[in-house]
């Protein structure tokens, strides 16, 4: 008697094991696949234009505006380096 229990037991588990299984296989083989459209030659003929935009622009608005603000991030950086060494080097006098 203990021994069928103990096999109904086994058995039991071990077939909500296959089903967990096949509820976790079924789950994910139906999900919705998204179809990728591969933009890449787009992009190449876009870049590859020589219409005189350098390349660093070619992306639109976007560049333009991260270009701008990366140079002046870079002047306003530079002016405040140079504002500094000129303080360090010439120390005001202590009364």
């Amino acid at each position: 008697s203990e021994e069928s229990e103990a096999g109904e037991v086994k058995r039991g588990s071990h077939e909500k094991v296959e089903t967990l299984q096949q509820v976790s296989r079924r789950q994910i083989s139906s999900t919705v696949r998204r179809q990728l459209v591969n933009k890449v030659p787009d992009k190449q003929k876009l870049f590859q234009e020589a219409n005189g935009i350098p390349v660093h622009l070619k992306g639109g608005v976007g560049d333009a505006v991260l270009y701008r603000a990366t140079m002046g991030l870079t002047v306003l950086g530079t002016a405040y380096v140079i504002y500094e060494l000129v303080k360090a080097a010439l120390p005001q006098k202590k009364d």
